[in-house]
């Protein structure tokens, strides 16, 4: 079963920070993570979006409040059935 996730990078904590305010207040459902390896190298912090459907919602908002963004990534995990499964 593959999920796909999409991860907003930022320049700085304090976009990511506010980015995240923003949605909650919105009711978007976002959730701050670690950056994944895949997607950028330094680590810092991202805001990870489950639904596809709710980033037009997600731009649109960092559009109009000018939150500096380094790029959207978008990354296709396989999720193991059997993962933590130990009997």
């Amino acid at each position: 079963m593959q999920q796909t996730e999409y991860y907003i990078l930022f320049p700085n904590v304090d976009n990511g920070l506010k980015l995240s305010q923003l949605l909650r207040s919105a009711k978007i459902q976002a959730i701050i993570a670690p950056t994944p390896r895949e997607a950028s190298k330094c680590c810092g912090i991202s805001v990870l979006i489950n639904q596809e459907d709710d980033l037009p919602a997600v731009k649109d908002c960092i559009a109009q409040n000018d939150i500096e963004i380094i790029s959207i990534f978008e990354l296709t995990k396989k999720r193991d059935p059997k993962r933590d499964k130990f009997c």
